[in-house]
């Protein structure tokens, strides 16, 4: 049976994501506090070219404090569909456009304490595109096999759950 929400408080409005703290009631009565991180989603891509490469992008992320390697990814912007977000990521982040969008996923990334659900697709058909970094965005893009990409998530190598699980199952769509 679903908890019931008694009350629900915001206690951080911030750029990328709010905070609130819900009070909750079980059904045998009992009752709890959640916080909860409110976040609109995101989406992104893995670029997949002809010739087996993907695109990947290295940037600095401050809680993990080192440099990852990741899929062209981003927040879902209001009135903008996920595929509307990876399309404008993959174009904005590694300078190619997506003639063709596929679905691999939708998950939540952290369900335990963060609403955010991603959503990850293939992108082929891919065509240069201008890119389009935002002013405090600072990037490497990282062009490879697929195979050694998946290489190197296996081996721990890639840490970034989105972009694992990307590789994972585009892997094993291709064959």
């Amino acid at each position: 049976m679903p908890r019931q929400l008694i009350d629900s408080e915001r206690v951080f409005r911030g750029r990328v994501f709010d905070v609130e703290r819900d009070r909750l009631r079980e059904a045998s009565g009992m009752e709890m506090i959640r916080e909860v991180v409110r976040h609109p989603g995101g989406a992104g891509g893995l670029p997949l070219y002809e010739d087996g490469r993907v695109s990947l992008v290295r940037q600095y992320r401050h809680p993990a404090r080192r440099e990852l390697l990741e899929i062209p990814a981003g927040r879902i912007e209001a009135g903008e569909t996920p595929a509307e977000c990876a399309t404008r990521e993959i174009a904005d982040e590694i300078g190619a456009r997506a003639g063709r969008l596929e679905k691999l996923a939708e998950f939540y990334s952290t369900p335990g304490f963060c609403e955010e659900k991603l959503f990850i697709f293939l992108a082929t058909d891919l065509a240069p595109a201008p890119q389009h970094l935002d002013a405090d965005e600072v990037l490497e893009v990282v062009h490879l096999p697929l195979a050694e990409a998946v290489r190197l998530a296996a081996a721990g190598e890639i840490e970034d759950a989105k972009t694992i699980i990307a590789l994972l199952l585009a892997a094993r769509q291709m064959g």
